[in-house]
């Protein structure tokens, strides 16, 4: 049985003080001074159980220190064209803050289609944009809001998701199991809007199988969401997918510039920062092209079943054509 709340904290807390170069400057890098709410979120991602815990942040440190992410926001994405074609087929962004300080990511599930670089490049953004998270727009949140902001929330936009979203499914398997064992709980609530039917057919046959505590996370919404989105966040933060219903809008409310947009303010600043600390780090010579290869952790059992059951759902909305590769057998290109 675990132990009770705050003996399980004061065991992690003990656990982790017997840290030693170099775990100990990466876990410096993951807590980025909140000591507590990081041992907190692992013990949250495995039910307060310590021993579990620990080993779950051993792993990802080690994970970290294994594939240099301690330096992944010095490592960016070049030429700028190639940015750009991410930035055009993985569509994320920042739009704003909750009432309670959150930072408000729009991500549009469906209108990604991931086929304009390699995979290791798309992971190497999402990976960056975790970092550029935790130790850039988090800090900068707790100090604007006068409040400690560790989470943020996620509005997932369904339009365009179709039948074949198979690929696309595949890539948000592997970027949801990076997140999941290396960033537990940063995300408090994820909003599924535009939600077609191919996703409410997948939703009531993945639903059972989560697990409680995720489930909380996860609220599907009616139609763009706007209203029920509104009583957490102000209008300018709404995503531009949700300012009305059925809005389909590319545009965001800042300087009408799509929150996905390379030119996006957001993506500039994050793009910018990436360049300035590679050049703190490496002054001498060009920057190298090539993409970071990071190793992937396999899925889960959780996940594996997941993924196999929206295959299969998809498969037979499909009249069972069309669907053949498994997700067990995800090939990852070179740069």
């Amino acid at each position: 049985m675990a132990a009770t709340s705050e003996e399980a904290i004061k065991q992690f807390s003990a656990l982790m003080e017997q840290l030693d170069e170099p775990l100990k400057t990466t876990f410096q890098n993951v807590h980025q001074g909140n000591l507590r709410g990081t041992l907190v979120r692992f013990l949250k991602a495995r039910e307060w159980s310590v021993p579990k815990a620990h080993k779950m942040l051993m792993d990802c440190l080690n994970w970290r220190i294994q594939n240099e992410i301690d330096n992944v926001l010095a490592k960016p994405i070049v030429p700028s064209d190639l940015y750009r074609a991410i930035r055009d087929t993985l569509l994320v962004g920042l739009t704003g803050y909750s009432k309670q300080g959150q930072p408000v990511y729009a991500f549009g599930v469906g209108l990604s289609t991931f086929d304009k670089a390699s995979v290791n490049y798309y992971v190497q953004s999402h990976i960056q944009m975790n970092e550029y998270r935790d130790r850039v727009v988090l800090p900068a949140a707790s100090k604007k809001f006068g409040r400690q902001v560790n989470t943020c929330l996620k509005v997932m936009d369904m339009t365009g998701l179709k039948l074949s979203a198979l690929s696309q499914i595949k890539m948000l398997t592997m970027i949801t199991t990076v997140d999941d064992l290396n960033y537990p709980e940063k995300t408090e609530t994820y909003y599924i809007v535009n939600a077609p039917y191919v996703f409410s057919a997948c939703w009531k046959v993945v639903k059972p199988l989560l697990q409680e505590r995720t489930k909380k996370k996860i609220q599907v919404l009616y139609g763009s969401g706007r209203d029920e989105l509104l009583k957490v966040m102000d209008y300018k933060s709404l995503p531009h997918f949700c300012k009305r219903e059925g809005s389909g809008s590319s545009s965001d409310s800042l300087d009408g510039v799509d929150c996905y947009s390379y030119d996006h303010p957001f993506h500039q600043q994050l793009y910018n920062y990436v360049k300035q600390q590679s050049l703190k780090l490496d002054s001498i010579g060009p920057i190298k092209q090539g993409s970071l290869h990071v190793d992937l952790p396999s899925p889960g059992l959780e996940e594996v079943k997941i993924a196999e059951t929206i295959e299969s759902e998809l498969h037979k909305l499909r009249g069972g054509n069309g669907i053949t590769h498994s997700f067990n057998r995800i090939k990852i290109e070179g740069p």
